[in-house]
């Protein structure tokens, strides 16, 4: 299927590795013209470099910057004046019991996992609308919907992006702008793979072990019992972030292997 994407405009934030990198390399190898976002000059040169190695006429660049803060969205905006397509991917997730919480973490993370997607969607929706056609994708997560226990904090940022994006949607309604929310489930990034490394190395299990036991007794719903590939997730992205997706506006869309047990 021809995704209609050649030449559009798209800026994907955090996008140097996980989840992030996937998108901006699936909209590059539909033809969009994709911006690559990260907070240290290797990584996003070498997040550019990959993707045009394997897609040589790939139309991609970095902009360096912590898109997780004012100052840093301020840089984003004066290096990049429009896009037709925003991807608000940035995220940050650890996990910490919630006694242990202390409110400097609850405020980063709301900073870094919210508030990057309301800067960004302020800046940018509003070029997009008098151009009549734009999209704009928060990257949620299953989370949103099973707080996790061991990271409350960062269920609490999912659980408000869907709030961002669906109020977003019907202030955009009729104007040829969608707004939408993907939530991925247990997704083997390089962050979760260093988690489930930690993990084994602290209880003497092999990764094997200790993968089979994280969906066994912390994600017992997951009908797919596996780890999705960030690919897996990028497909449906790219995607809704395509003219095909036209209908399919305010909507929360799971690519979490049935992990959240809710028929919605």
């Amino acid at each position: 299927m021809d995704f209609e994407l050649r030449n559009r405009r798209a800026l994907v934030t955090g996008s140097t590795f996980g989840i992030g990198f996937a998108i901006a390399r699936g909209l590059a190898a539909e033809g969009a013209h994709v911006i690559v976002n990260g907070r240290k000059t290797e990584s996003v040169d070498n997040a550019v470099a990959r993707i045009r190695k394997e897609f040589p006429n790939a139309q991609v660049e970095g902009v360096v910057a912590d898109a997780g803060t004012a100052e840093g969205a301020q840089a984003v905006f004066a290096r990049i004046n429009s896009v037709d397509i925003l991807v608000n991917n940035l995220g940050i997730f650890e996990p910490k019991p919630f006694f242990e919480i202390p409110d400097s973490d609850w405020m980063r993370f709301f900073e870094t996992n919210v508030l990057s997607g309301v800067r960004f969607s302020r800046h940018y929706a509003p070029g997009m609308r008098e151009r009549a056609w734009g999209r704009i994708l928060f990257i949620s997560s299953e989370s949103a919907l099973n707080i996790p226990k061991e990271m409350i904090h960062y269920g609490m940022t999912k659980t408000a992006q869907l709030s961002v994006s669906r109020g977003l949607a019907i202030e955009l309604a009729g104007t040829g702008v969608t707004v939408n929310s993907v939530l991925p489930g247990p997704t083997k990034t390089e962050g979760v793979q260093d988690f489930l490394q930690n993990l084994a190395q602290g209880s003497g299990r092999s990764l094997q072990q200790t993968e089979a036991d994280f969906f066994k007794y912390e994600r017992p719903t997951s009908l797919m019992r596996r780890f999705a590939s960030p690919e897996e997730v990028a497909n449906l992205a790219v995607y809704l972030c395509s003219p095909r997706a036209a209908a399919t506006t305010g909507a929360a869309l799971r690519v979490d292997g049935g992990t959240a047990n809710y028929i919605l």
